[in-house]
């Protein structure tokens, strides 16, 4: 076995299938091509890297599980999630974008949207000439979404929306919403909202110094009326969205991975070349420490979301096992993002560096697609059959 300690110390390759190892050499690339040289500027500068969002599409990296017949790759998520994973390593708020577009908008519409809506928004979206978001947390209500003050009522054909959604990503860019309100027997529905419509607004989030590269909004809606032909039919209830927040999830476990990633190989590389008193800092019992400690955390995220995989692809993954994932990747993707910093030194605060960055982006994901204590609470039930949070 060949190990390559700052990737796949398990040899983890070595479980993937051949096409799989193909699409995240290809995807791997691309990125270190296009998009690494551009995102600390982007970063800096707080926008997103829009003009890449074409050549994004082509490699089917939006809804890449989709099926072909709708305009999507049709590949398993293992491919899914080494997307993700590789996005990430460059940088959170990219793979927020592409996970917001697939797990968010694509597969809400793919699993519960008529064969209309299918047809007429999938391909557009999975080639990224239209983009999407997904509106259900709201000001006072994230993580106790069926609080959610939005309501919808029938008029004729017609449904009026009145709401306001908050944290939306891409919500300012995007050509159609995913909106969740509840109706006047308080069943929540899922409504496909253009930007167009009249009273709909998504006003941009700015002075944030997390997620910088993504577009984060609110979206505004005062008595917004779209047909029921934008209802989508087959979703009632919270288990709609919570399915699409599962996907999601899924996701992010594995984007946290490639964070890691790119810290550690970040930290190996500084701490090997730095000297101190005459040695390489990497030559040190105290960044040895650091460094062991990272990459077996590494390993362990590995070796978590490639079983997570697995098991979606088998169709049997229950969504208390995404919590696991998310909840451990990320936290611990956090902890090494802040420990490198540290071995970088003063270095380690600059943009030239990509440590810091990831730990800022870090604190978004650790709060985001349900919070660290909501999930930790998740496993408590699960373990003990009693639930908390109640």
């Amino acid at each position: 076995m060949r190990i390559t300690p700052e990737l796949d110390f398990y040899d983890l390759d070595g479980l993937l299938e051949e096409d799989e190892l193909m699409v995240r050499e290809q995807v791997r690339a691309w990125i270190d091509d296009r998009l690494m040289p551009v995102v600390p500027r982007h970063w800096e500068d707080g926008t997103f890297p829009s003009d890449l969002i074409p050549e994004m599409g082509e490699m089917g990296m939006f809804g890449p599980t989709v099926s072909e017949e709708y305009g999507g790759a049709g590949m398993n998520s293992v491919v899914y999630g080494l997307i993700c994973q590789e996005l990430e390593r460059c940088d959170s708020g990219v793979r927020s974008f592409v996970s917001v577009q697939g797990s968010l908008v694509m597969f809400p519409i793919e699993a519960y949207g008529s064969e209309e809506q299918k047809r007429e928004w999938l391909p557009r979206l999975a080639r990224g000439e239209a983009i999407g978001c997904f509106g259900l947390t709201e000001p006072d209500f994230g993580s106790d979404p069926a609080g959610m003050l939005t309501r919808c009522r029938r008029d004729g054909d017609d449904w009026i929306i009145t709401g306001r959604k908050m944290w939306i990503t891409n919500g300012t860019v995007s050509d159609v919403s995913i909106v969740w309100a509840k109706d006047e027997e308080g069943e929540v529905l899922g409504f496909l909202v253009e930007k167009e419509r009249a009273g709909f607004s998504a006003p941009e989030q700015k002075h944030k110094w997390s997620l910088r590269c993504s577009v984060t909004s609110e979206l505004v809606l005062e008595e917004v009326r779209v047909p029921d032909a934008n209802r989508l039919p087959k979703a009632k209830g919270m288990k709609a969205p919570l399915s699409c927040l599962t996907q999601a999830r899924y996701g992010i476990a594995w984007g946290a991975v490639g964070a890691m990633q790119a810290c550690f190989q970040e930290a190996l590389r500084y701490t090997g070349e730095r000297q101190i008193h005459g040695r390489p800092l990497s030559s040190f019992q105290l960044t040895q420490a650091k460094l062991a400690e990272i990459g077996t955390e590494i390993t362990k995220g590995q070796l978590l979301v490639w079983r997570l995989g697995r098991l979606k692809d088998a169709g049997v993954m229950v969504p208390v096992q995404v919590s696991m994932a998310k909840r451990n990747n990320v936290v611990k993707a956090l902890e090494a993002a802040r420990e490198c910093r540290t071995l970088l030194g003063a270095n380690g605060i600059t943009l030239e560096y990509h440590s810091g960055r990831h730990a800022c982006n870090l604190e978004t994901v650790l709060t985001y697609e349900g919070t660290h204590e909501i999930h930790t609470l998740i496993l408590g039930q699960a373990f003990t059959g009693q639930a908390a949070y109640q």
